[in-house]
């Protein structure tokens, strides 16, 4: 493939791949949280609970922001604040019930949306490209 081949697929990409995410967080929209909100809740349900330092620099976000996404899902009781185990002048944050339920509710929704569209737009040989395509889409993420 050359350069700008490359380049052509990685811009195509860039955009499918945006498009995607719009269409996913509408099918799930009832739950009103915006995306950053929605990671933060995803990272503490993969991750367990974390520090505001910690989180920030798993986000890629300045503490600032992250303490202004916690305050806001503190808010709506989908995270809680207890102190840190060894440090008492830190707090973690955890995901509540209701978060993780919000959590559960909204991945249901975007999976059921994904699978119908697949089954109703791609042929079964296409559905099957698109099984084989998630380990090489985990390679590019992870990297």
């Amino acid at each position: 493939m050359s350069q700008a081949e490359r380049l052509r697929t990685a811009d195509e990409l860039t955009t499918l791949v945006a498009q995607l995410s719009r269409r996913m967080r509408i099918a799930s929209s009832g739950a009103e949280i915006t995306p950053s909100q929605q990671s933060v809740i995803s990272r503490l349900d993969r991750e367990g609970p974390a520090t505001t330092a910690a989180l920030a620099r798993g986000e890629l976000v300045r503490p600032q922001s992250m303490r202004m996404t916690l305050a806001a899902l503190e808010e709506r009781g989908l995270v809680a604040r207890a102190p840190h185990p060894t440090d008492g002048r830190q707090v973690v944050f955890s995901l509540t019930d209701e978060g993780a339920h919000l959590l559960r509710t909204g991945r249901r929704a975007r999976r059921g949306w994904l699978a119908e569209v697949m089954e109703a737009r791609l042929s079964p040989a296409e559905q099957r490209a698109m099984t084989d395509l998630v380990p090489l889409l985990r390679r590019l993420v992870e990297s």
